[in-house]
């Protein structure tokens, strides 16, 4: 959100108060308060009237400053708020003053203020270099249409790049972007989407979270050419800045404090496939598919059922449709004898068609209108409701409808949908619809994943989901949601991949070939080679399913899309104890499995901002074919290079521009990095 006009103006209808000087520093057991005056105060009729903004500074751990600021201190706490660490305290962080300065040393960053003069704090690494500051009116507190907003500017340096805020679809580079941080059911093609997180980090390894889940509107030097602004409604800002050095190291620390992602089993990373959205299928037509990939040398890690599993106009009713499926559980059972895992789609909406709607509002499990009516909306179901899983009670019952799909054979649920959530509504306790927006995905996905747990057990949990927001990525694994059959939805996929990657979140899909409409039969292959390069793999679409055989059986030329599918499969699990390895470091580390070139060559100024490319892991180069003539441009950092494929290899340090067959793509092991692993080093 825009306040400005320039840099002197304000925008029409706009006011605004700034913290023009620094009043009072005082420095508690665990914390330095600093307080800012609307006014430069000569004497004592100065301070009559005004407006003061108070600064809490403190440290959750090492190398982190959590960033409070206060406008009218008396308000209340709104719920919910993120489901953060806050035991987390920084032990060995310490304030001090002398003549000029306050700080608070948090390791190996610090902030400082002065004690007089002029408002504005900076932060700064161990040695006194500059990470970012907040300079005279980067803080403002902005009034328009009744409406109170505070705002915070952080500074960039020249060239200094940022990344992150989600799942972002367009240039990976954030300079120059508006973005709000407000979940919405969009597509893969517009500046919307589906996982919405409000944290960000830059090149030179500063990280920042603005810790509010309602809507966040962030200026990424756009308004102000040379800072970041993040604003919210109300009185209140609370943020984090962590100090790298490097990205790979923010991000370390920003899951240590928001969540690291839970392990995925280990039969999650191969291939899904699916019924797809709209076709037509019944047990019959499943098996012969499964059996059909089993004959083509092809296995199949996990089957998934799409939305027809239930009946129409039901969603959800979590009851098998019985004209298609009459013996589930023993179709199931039939399935899981050939080593098949199950996963089924599911939403947090009941529609008013389902058996469990009467139920749900008889007993509070459902969101309500003011008036205490149950919310509904002809939106995705004719007259469906929310469940409120800010209801303890909801969360239970919502969960037992599960547990029987459990018990029945289903491993996997896809978590679809969170994204449209209703803010003229009232929670079981007492949520601000407003926060609850992007909040609800949480809830949603937590209660699934725990009944996975509790079922399954550790580490043999995973959903499919497609909203999130800060801290959903403990509940893996997560898809891009609706593309389409193009090229540019392919690299759009992609980009909205890395992005994710750098907000967090270790594990990440993406529907091979394009959810909607049908992929020509080369798109077909160039996206399998992508896809089976991924964290995980699935194959879905809407109005066609996905078979491999469907697409160029009948044509003349070769390989067909069986043998390109075959191939990239059997790759893939020869790699699995390399790719294991990298599952590992992102549970540990929050890494993303799928890198944005500039993680892992922070030092290489190419990189920051290659979005067609990226590492899988720290030593293994992927670069998707996005041409139909094959032809594909990238770049080879510094260092030596052996083609996995090939067995060629390469110096790098400079671009390439090569043309590849069908079973090929530029696939490349870094050969210092890739030592440790003998499925790397083999080609």
């Amino acid at each position: 959100m825009k306040f400005n006009w320039g840099h002197w103006a304000l925008l029409p209808g706009t006011q605004a108060v700034y913290p023009v000087s620094i009043v009072d520093v005082r420095m508690e057991p665990d914390a330095l308060v600093v307080t800012g005056y609307s006014r430069s105060a000569r004497g004592r009729g100065d301070y009559i009237g005004g407006t003061t903004i108070t600064a809490r500074f403190s440290s959750p751990m090492p190398g982190a400053v959590r960033v409070q600021l206060a406008h009218f201190q008396g308000r209340l706490e709104a719920k919910p708020a993120f489901d953060l660490d806050y035991s987390l305290v920084n032990r060995d962080a310490s304030t001090g003053r002398d003549e000029t300065e306050a700080w608070l040393d948090a390791g190996d960053l610090s902030l400082v203020v002065p004690v007089r003069g002029e408002w504005r704090y900076a932060f700064r690494r161990r040695g006194g270099e500059l990470l970012t500051a907040s300079e005279p009116r980067a803080v403002g507190l902005f009034t328009r249409d009744g409406e109170t907003y505070l705002r915070e500017q952080l500074s960039l340096q020249p060239g200094e790049t940022v990344y992150g805020l989600g799942e972002r679809f367009g240039p990976l580079v954030k300079n120059g972007q508006s973005v709000d941080s407000w979940n919405e059911d969009s597509g893969t093609d517009t500046e919307l989407a589906y996982k919405n997180v409000p944290f960000y980090m830059t090149s030179r390894g500063c990280g920042v979270l603005v810790n509010h889940p309602e809507r966040v509107s962030f200026e990424v030097a756009s308004h102000h050419t040379s800072r970041v602004q993040f604003s919210v409604a109300g009185h209140g800002l609370d943020y984090y800045v962590f100090g790298g050095p490097t990205m790979k190291d923010v991000l370390d620390r920003y899951t240590a404090l928001s969540g690291r992602p839970a392990p995925p089993p280990a039969w999650s990373f191969g291939l899904w496939l699916s019924t797809s959205f709209t076709t037509n299928y019944d047990e019959a037509s499943i098996l012969a598919n499964i059996e059909r990939m089993e004959s083509l040398g092809i296995p199949v890690s996990v089957f998934h059922f799409d939305c027809f599993w239930m009946r129409e106009l039901t969603w959800c009713s979590f009851l098998w449709d019985e004209r298609h499926f009459p013996d589930p559980a023993g179709m199931l059972a039939r399935i899981k004898a050939k080593g098949i895992q199950i996963c089924v789609w599911i939403n947090p909406y009941i529609a008013e068609a389902s058996p469990l709607f009467a139920e749900g509002a008889k007993n509070g499990y459902l969101v309500l209108d003011p008036d205490g009516s149950v919310h509904q909306e002809d939106e995705w179901q004719p007259g469906m409701a929310f469940v409120d899983f800010t209801n303890p009670a909801a969360r239970e019952w919502y969960a037992a409808q599960l547990k029987t799909l459990v018990d029945m054979g289903v491993d996997a649920f896809k978590t679809d949908f969170g994204e449209k959530i209703p803010t003229g509504v009232r929670y079981h306790d007492g949520s601000d619809p407003e926060r609850m927006h992007n909040y609800y995905t949480y809830l949603y996905n937590r209660t699934v994943f725990d009944l996975l747990r509790r079922g399954k057990g550790e580490g043999e949990a995973v959903v499919f989901a497609r909203s999130a927001t800060c801290g959903s990525q403990k509940f893996p694994v997560h898809w891009g949601g609706d593309n389409s059959s193009t090229y540019a939805s392919m690299a759009e996929t992609l980009r909205g991949g890395l992005s994710f990657g750098l907000s967090g979140f270790g594990f990440w899909s993406h529907d091979i070939g394009g959810f909607i409409g049908t992929a020509t039969p080369d798109l077909y292959k160039r996206w399998v080679a992508f896809g089976l390069l991924s964290s995980h793999s699935r194959l879905h679409g809407n109005d066609s399913v996905r078979m491999p055989w469907l697409f160029d059986d009948d044509a003349a030329e070769t390989p067909r899309a069986v043998d390109v599918l075959r191939f990239f499969v059997e790759l893939k699990t020869r790699l699995a104890p390399y790719l294991l390895d990298v599952a590992h470091e992102a549970t540990a580390h929050g890494w993303p499995m799928m890198r944005a070139m500039a993680l892992e060559f922070p030092d290489d100024p190419a990189c920051r901002y290659l979005d067609l490319q990226y590492m899988l892991g720290p030593a293994l180069l992927v670069a998707p074919v996005f041409e139909k003539s094959g032809g594909v441009s990238y770049y080879l950092p510094e260092g030596e290079w052996r083609n996995l494929l090939t067995g060629e290899t390469a110096r790098g340090g400079a671009w390439r521009r090569e043309t590849h067959g069908f079973m090929s793509l530029p696939l490349w092991v870094s050969v210092e990095r890739g030592e440790r692993w003998e499925c790397v080093r083999k080609s």
